[in-house]
């Protein structure tokens, strides 16, 4: 079962990593930095922006409740 919610946690945290790293940046910061300071010409979210919100906020809830499974059941 620790395997298995570890197993988990990998690949959440990887999905995670590509989901935030797929967001447009909003200005500023380090999103400048990288090129992300292109601003376009579509004002607004679009369905796929919101799509990709909701993933990343499912993904991280995943992310969160295996780290609370595994600090559980591997309490001494």
């Amino acid at each position: 079962m620790i395997i298995g919610i570890s197993v988990a946690l990998i690949l959440s945290s990887l999905l995670m990593v590509l989901l935030v790293l797929l967001h447009k940046g909003k200005g500023g910061g380090l999103s400048d930095l990288f090129g992300g300071g292109f601003t376009s010409s579509f004002g607004g979210s679009s369905v796929v922006e919101r799509n990709l919100d909701r993933l990343t906020v499912i993904t991280g809830a995943l992310w969160l409740v295996c780290i609370i499974a595994l600090g559980l059941l591997l309490k001494p």
